[in-house]
């Protein structure tokens, strides 16, 4: 197992608005109090300023990152296979295609290599860019062989490289997204400072590198950020036809670099849909953004080879059902409030029923269940905001002394933080999502003008000026502080120097290098799979990217190794994938990190209908099995095992074994 240890021998201003001025006694942020500006000058040097920082702020956190990477790993002094050997479970088989575009003798070759791949699925052969989100690696393989780079710069410091550049850009979003929020780049300050001190919960970057989302969460921050200055009123034609234009190409890179992009887009649609629905957004705007996901998805699927899997995505339904349903029901907004509540109400049955009635059809003419243990339903719960009829305007306007009215944009990213939030608990990969956002939304309410004006009102102290000098001392105050609790901490994270070090797994895939034939099919975990894949090109029976049902499929019965089989059923189940090797895991076979009834081979138990080892309570359904465990057995090099299985390499973590062909 792949483990860190020390190294020998070292020692440890403001944004101008487009929307026009409002009434200051209600709305300060879009027309500064007077001892605030100079005027002209002083907010182009803001936007001057705010535009730095923002570009340092995105720096620095990109180069801190890298030099984490490098602490941890001692990455400019290991081995070529260490390097790669540190790209675990999916990571190394993403960052496999990338060396072998470089290594094929020309671009053609190389993408034929990828559409007719015959290595990453034993006896199958597979279109790499139709199955997995990889062209990023494509275009990043062309990129160096182009680029006059390859004297001075390794590939794989090219790849790792542009990975902490794209979070640059990443931070550097979610600084302009809060600061278009609240007016003063301040905030964007706050939010970047937030999301290097929370790290652990905002990004896995400097340890898993090659991952789909640290290619595409970049992407996303640019696309909300340029929707957060989209729903603004009164844009410039010019303005708004440019913003849709970032619009368009970050969400088609974001589509086109994550497998789970439908997904993060669907929780988007239904933002949208929401604040639609209240009359929150203008109805124009809202189909912009739709028809922008749906062509995004689209085009993604073309260059996919029409992967039936964001064909039959929910969010392609859902979109084109709200659409069709605004064509069959109109006039939505109008009426009294109970007349248009029960209005809203058929259009929530209608989209939903719609929408569920082409996704059905659309799977089953497709016949896809590729995505079937992906998706979960979240439900939350949204409020009405205020109607424009007259009655409501005067409500709005005898109870605006208490109240803040939510802007469109504002509107957006508190029902989006919400939901992804939500998200997040479902899953735990997408928590870095959320938390990011939170940075952003946290820092927004704290430069806040109307969040301050509502506070400062109910205890009778509300005066422009006290808004102007609360709002910026309040994030100035907790920038010192953040930088007072936690610049010790970093500065002795960046100080402590330690090394990779697996020298189990160094063995093995030297081992394998030196002694199987390169065609040889090897079976195993997934996760050491992708690995064996990157360093010795092997064909592999089974891999990390679970996107497939007849791979789910495979790799279940690849892991009958770790379960109660005879040995027989076993030699039978790898030949057919047509395996010649099969690598044992001590740290599965013999697992005691997780609790009973959570370990693999208690889940393979379960599965089979065997009862789990040790102490405890079995499922009343549950029989004892009729065979000792695989994976333990077959170290005893019992008779019934060796006439199938040959161990040809062993060490302290792995345990290689030949299978004899099929007589």
């Amino acid at each position: 197992m792949m483990s860190i240890r020390q190294r020998k021998g070292i020692k440890a201003t403001e944004l101008s608005e487009d929307r026009p001025a409002q009434d200051e006694n209600v709305k300060v942020e879009n027309k500064l109090p007077s001892g605030c500006t100079s005027g002209g000058v002083w907010r182009i040097l803001s936007f001057a300023v705010g535009g730095t920082v923002a570009l340092c702020s995105g720096l620095l956190t990109s180069v801190y990152l890298a030099t984490l990477h490098e602490n941890d790993l001692w990455f400019s002094n290991i081995k070529e296979v260490e390097r790669e050997i540190s790209f675990r479970t999916e990571c190394g088989l993403y960052y496999s295609y990338y060396k072998q575009m470089l290594q094929a003798p020309t671009l053609k070759q190389g993408l034929h290599g990828l559409i007719y791949d015959n290595k990453t699925e034993s006896m199958r052969t597979i279109n790499l860019l139709e199955r997995m989100n990889i062209y990023q690696e494509v275009f990043l393989s062309i990129l160096y062989k182009v680029l006059p780079i390859q004297k001075y710069l390794e590939p794989v410091y090219f790849y790792i490289y542009t990975l902490f550049g794209l979070q640059a850009i990443y931070v550097a979003a979610l600084y302009v997204t809060s600061w278009l929020l609240s007016g003063t780049w301040l905030s964007g300050l706050l939010a970047a400072f937030w999301y290097v001190t929370n790290r652990i919960d905002t990004t896995r970057v400097e340890f898993t590198i090659p991952l789909r989302e640290n290619w595409a969460l970049p992407f996303f921050a640019i696309q909300i950020a340029a929707i957060t200055y989209f729903l603004r009123p009164n844009l410039q034609p010019l303005s708004e036809r440019l913003t849709l234009l970032a619009i368009f190409v970050s969400t088609f890179l974001f589509s086109l670099t994550w497998q789970f992009n439908q997904f993060m887009m669907l929780m988007q649609a239904l933002v949208l849909f929401v604040l639609d629905s209240l009359d929150m957004l203008p109805a124009v705007k809202v189909t912009w953004l739709y028809g922008i996901q749906i062509t995004s998805l689209f085009l993604v699927c073309i260059l996919q080879f029409f992967n039936s899997m964001i064909l039959g995505s929910l969010l392609i339904s859902f979109n084109l059902s709200v659409l069709i349903s605004r064509k069959l029901q109109k006039n939505l907004k109008t009426g009294s409030f109970f007349h248009r509540l029960g209005k809203l109400l058929l259009h929530l049955f209608m989209v939903l029923c719609l929408t569920l009635f082409l996704n059905n059809i659309i799977k089953k003419i497709l016949n896809l269940k590729s995505d079937e243990h992906i998706f979960k339903f979240l439900k939350a719960k949204f409020g009405f905001g205020a109607t424009s009829d007259s009655t409501n305007q005067q409500s709005t306007g005898k109870m605006g002394k208490w109240t803040v009215e939510l802007k469109p944009e504002t509107a957006y990213n508190l029902i989006h933080t919400i939901l992804f939030g939500f998200l997040a608990l479902s899953t735990m990969r997408m928590k870095y999502l959320w938390t990011s956002h939170m940075c952003v939304f946290a820092s927004f309410g704290l430069c806040s003008p109307e969040i301050w004006e509502l506070l400062l009102k109910l205890v009778h102290l509300y005066s422009p000026k006290r808004i102007c000098v609360i709002r910026y001392s309040v994030p100035i105050l907790i920038l010192l502080y953040l930088c007072y609790k936690f610049w010790p901490g970093m500065m002795d994270e960046l100080s402590e120097l330690r090394e990779f070090y697996d020298p189990d797994t160094v063995e093995l895939m030297n081992w394998i290098n030196s002694n199987t034939p390169r065609k040889a099919v090897f079976a195993g975990s997934m996760q050491l799979l992708a690995g064996v894949k990157l360093c010795t090109g092997r064909v592999l029976t089974n891999h990390p990217h679970y996107e497939d049902k007849s791979l789910r499929e495979r790799t279940r019965a690849v892991y009958q190794i770790y379960a109660k089989r005879s040995p027989e059923e076993v030699h039978a189940l790898l030949r057919s994938f047509g395996t010649d090797y099969v690598i044992l895991e001590d740290s599965i076979c013999y697992e005691r990190r997780h609790r009973r009834g959570c370990r693999l081979r208690d889940l393979l138990d379960v599965a089979n209908g065997h009862m789990m080892d040790g102490p405890g309570a079995n499922e009343p359904d549950l029989k004892p099995a009729g065979h000792p465990r695989f994976c333990e057995e077959i170290k005893r090099n019992l008779p019934p095992y060796t006439a199938h299985f040959t161990r040809v390499f062993q060490n302290k973590t792995f345990h290689v074994y030949k299978l004899t062909r099929n007589k």
